[in-house]
């Protein structure tokens, strides 16, 4: 009975050494992934300051009005607004600009022509609609355009990280627990 107890121990601690050694790697590559992907992402987002918006012009422009460039077929919204003193392009996210810096929206149904051009009226009508609204501008006013909304904030960056550094912790927790109760079991059988 004392045997099997004790191949029994072994195994639980082997299988419970193997889990935490497990969450370890596991949050170490998504550390990893995050570092190489998100992480630039968020340290180039430059707009932090929230700042009042007052609208100047709202254009739908079409693929022939923009000066022989080579543009999407699809209609690109133009916003320019007045933000912290000066005039500056507005984009709808980091990734607008990225994506077509002609554009500050950039519809999200690209296929059918018509529903996107229906989709950048109605923004641009929201816009003519609420003349001062909020964005986000660069404190150092080293980038001249504006965000309507951020995707990269430390929120985001928290949630990001939440899980990874949960795990990172259970797994040295588990690991740690196992080796104590491995110390205290021989330090019992010693006596």
């Amino acid at each position: 009975m004392g045997k099997n107890l004790v191949t029994a121990q072994i195994r639980g601690e082997t299988r419970a050494l193997c889990l935490g050694a497990v969450m370890v790697v596991c949050s170490a590559i998504t550390y990893y992934i995050l570092g190489t992907t998100i992480l630039p992402l968020y340290h180039r987002s430059v707009w932090t300051k929230v700042s009042n918006c007052h609208l100047i012009e709202a254009d739908i422009r079409d693929h022939e009005k923009l000066d022989g460039k080579k543009v999407p077929q699809y209609p690109c919204l133009w916003v320019n607004v007045s933000a912290i003193g000066k005039w500056a392009i507005l984009y709808h996210t980091e990734e607008t600009k990225e994506k077509n810096c002609q554009c500050s929206y950039i519809p999200e149904s690209l296929e059918d022509y018509q529903k996107a051009r229906m989709d950048v009226e109605t923004i641009r009508g929201r816009f003519k609609e609420h003349q001062t609204f909020p964005c986000y501008s660069d404190p150092e006013e080293s980038e001249k355009s504006v965000l309507l909304r951020r995707l990269y904030t430390p929120q985001t960056l928290f949630k990001w990280l939440f899980w990874p550094t949960f795990m990172l912790t259970g797994g040295i927790f588990i690991i740690m627990m196992v080796k104590i109760n491995q110390s205290l079991s021989m330090l019992a059988a010693q006596r």
